[in-house]
């Protein structure tokens, strides 16, 4: 057993609290960031990671709350398949359920159960290191069915970088996680939500969606899980429709997501269970090149 691996996916797992926006215009996708609210510095691209686990398990203490999560559900709505970010189109009281930073043994598999349980599906944007630490745990997300995508691969902020290092950064943690799950990763989200306009060009150009944020569930805040359901409805609210952003990594948001969901079923809203379309070459040509072989 690599005992590197394994401490080196659990300090991620502890440490890097989740994908913390920046201060930024609140009419902006990214302006998840709530100052009244401090949470750990976000981490800059060279930054160590800290190995102080008991600081962060102090966070997870948190509220019982808890809604019946029996059935029958009626949560679940449309598939949408998607080839690009435009093709990202909700409508009113629809969501995409994202979680990003994992795999976590131990929580992804219940927010996975929780899942099930309402019979709806999410998207995780995995880190490459988790990935690479435990790649059971990233198969069973690709045996209950839900997108998967990635999230470089140690997690640094890709603002603070030169474009080849991120682009080098962000390889990698595909590479990862696709190794790790055996399949193709189409799906992308910037740590931080620090991108670029030539990275996204960058990306876009091989062929992966990036995935944007429109609600921000703040779970990284060390809060009870009522305040992140709270938060996250408030949002809703507001917007409508859109993607929310949670994290795989924490107690509270396994704590907090059946509550989550309840509270979406009962205000008629319904979960986009999100698929990746590849985009065909033209037909035209495929044929002129089904003429050339033929002149040949």
């Amino acid at each position: 057993m690599n005992y590197r691996v394994l401490l080196a996916g659990l300090a991620v797992s502890l440490a890097l609290g989740g994908c913390a926006t920046k201060p930024g215009n609140e009419a902006s996708l990214k302006s998840g960031y709530a100052a009244e609210e401090p949470r750990h510095k976000p981490l800059k691209a060279n930054d160590p990671v800290e190995m102080e686990p008991k600081k962060w398990l102090v966070a997870d203490l948190e509220t019982k709350e808890l809604e019946d999560a029996s059935g029958p559900h009626n949560l679940a709505g449309r598939t949408l398949e998607v080839s690009s970010l435009k093709d990202i189109r909700l409508a009113d009281k629809e969501v995409i359920l994202t979680f990003d930073d994992g795999p976590a043994p131990g929580k992804t598999e219940r927010i996975l159960a929780t899942l099930d349980k309402f019979g709806v599906k999410a998207a995780f944007m995995m880190v490459g290191e988790m990935a690479q630490a435990h790649p059971a745990t990233a198969r069973e997300v690709l045996a209950h069915g839900d997108a998967i995508g990635s999230h470089t691969f140690r997690h640094p902020d890709l603002d603070k970088m030169t474009f080849d290092a991120a682009m080098t950064e962000i390889a990698r943690g595909k590479d990862a996680v696709t190794k790790a799950i055996g399949t193709d990763v189409p799906f992308f989200r910037f740590p931080y939500l620090a991108d670029s306009k030539r990275l996204r060009a960058a990306i876009a150009a091989r062929d992966m969606v990036v995935m944007d944020v429109d609600i921000d569930s703040k779970d990284y805040f060390t809060s009870t899980p009522a305040s992140v359901v709270d938060r996250t409805m408030k949002q809703l609210h507001q917007r409508g429709r859109g993607i929310v952003l949670m994290h795989d990594i924490h107690q509270r948001t396994v704590r907090m997501l059946p509550v989550l969901l309840s509270r979406l079923e009962k205000e008629g809203y319904k979960v986009v269970t999100l698929k990746y379309r590849r985009e065909q070459a033209p037909a035209t040509n495929l044929i002129a090149q089904a003429d050339t072989r033929i002149m040949r």
